[in-house]
């Protein structure tokens, strides 16, 4: 699996945190079920998703990993 690395702003950080253990989740598994649209994205989180698909098709890394 692909490692990817973001810097959070501490009260993002405290809400996912938060949100994964209301939802039995480790901090890992919360921030990948949001990044797969079980929950509703921001519109920031689409714009990085977006320039993320951009930039995956300029490096011709395989879809879908």
């Amino acid at each position: 699996m692909a490692e990817l690395k973001l810097e959070v702003a501490p009260a993002l950080l405290r809400m996912l945190q938060q949100s994964a253990r209301l939802n039995g989740l480790s901090l890992e598994d919360e921030c990948l079920r949001r990044l797969e649209g079980h929950v509703r994205r921001s519109r920031r989180l689409e714009e990085v998703m977006e320039e993320m698909r951009h930039l995956r098709g300029q490096t011709g890394a395989p879809q879908g990993q």
